[in-house]
């Protein structure tokens, strides 16, 4: 995907290995746009917006991968999405970013709004994608958000077990989870899709890793309490054919950035779960004009 992949180390979780990667050379006269990838997929779900070159002349992007996905390692074997936040921001201060601005699809919205509630003078702005903010509560699914625990919960159960070192994790779970990200994706993206799980979830690591991701998504705490808190601006984008959750849920949850600047909810018609996938023209081009007023 990109020629500047590398990894971090940082002092979390008894010591951890942050996996990201930069679309092009860091040049410290652009501000930063940090890309938060969605359940159990890797930094190349932003290989759209690597290739887009207004938005790379606009901002360093910056890939980085949470617990439990692509080459990020932690010496201790639990995680949650808060330690995801945690490491993120020590991956950017080992880098020597001092600030940025931070997107992230579905899980990674709620990643990316932990940051800006654990260090709001780092963080300038949020872009969540597809995301909710709530727990996978009744509520979200009287607004038509999808059973996150009746998906998730035979996930859990089928992972339980201790495998084999030529485990790798089965074809029909990576077409699942594509089926209700983008309502299927074509031969040849399912090829390179399958490829990278195959890589990044094998032997008995890779599936602890697979499932504590899912306990997170099914388990995870809501954010509804903390949203006040939360000082930058906020552009959400939503599709209009998320399969997972509802243009109703983020017209409600968009209004309790009470004390952001500016907290803006932008639908984008016929856009997937995984907007910046489904959708990168239109994602890029809003996170380009966020980036520029805010900076």
């Amino acid at each position: 995907m990109s020629n500047i992949e590398r990894t971090v180390e940082i002092p979390h979780l008894g010591g951890s290995t942050v996996g990201c990667a930069f679309a092009r050379p860091y040049d410290p006269a652009l501000p930063t746009l940090v890309l938060i990838n969605s359940y159990t997929t890797s930094a190349e779900l932003y290989r759209p917006q690597f290739a887009d070159p207004a938005l790379g002349s606009a901002a360093n992007l910056l890939a980085l991968e949470p617990y439990g996905h692509g080459r990020t390692r932690a010496s201790y074997q639990h995680f949650t999405y808060w330690d995801s936040a945690v490491a993120n921001l020590q991956a950017l201060e080992a880098l020597g970013i001092r600030e940025a601005f931070v997107l992230g699809t579905s899980q990674g919205g709620w990643v990316a709004v932990r940051m800006a509630l654990l260090a709001p003078d780092a963080v300038k702005g949020l872009i969540p994608l597809g995301t909710s903010m709530d727990f996978e509560s009744p509520r979200s699914r009287d607004l038509g958000c999808w059973d996150g625990i009746g998906f998730n919960t035979p996930i859990v159960d089928a992972f339980a077990d201790p495998v084999g070192e030529d485990w790798v994790v089965p074809d029909q779970f990576v077409d699942a989870v594509f089926d209700a990200a983008l309502g299927g994706i074509s031969g040849e993206e399912r090829e390179f899709w399958l490829a990278v799980y195959r890589a990044n979830y094998a032997g008995d690591a890779g599936r602890h890793r697979l499932r504590l991701s899912t306990v997170n998504l099914r388990d995870r705490d809501g954010l509804h309490g903390r949203l006040d808190e939360v000082r930058c601006p906020v552009l959400w984008l939503h599709g209009t054919a998320d399969q997972v959750y509802s243009v109703a849920n983020a017209e409600e949850e968009i209004r309790m950035f009470t004390r952001a600047p500016e907290a803006r909810l932008e639908t984008i018609e016929g856009g997937q779960h995984f907007l910046s996938a489904s959708n990168p023209a239109e994602v890029d081009s809003a996170a380009i004009e966020f980036v520029k007023r805010w900076v």
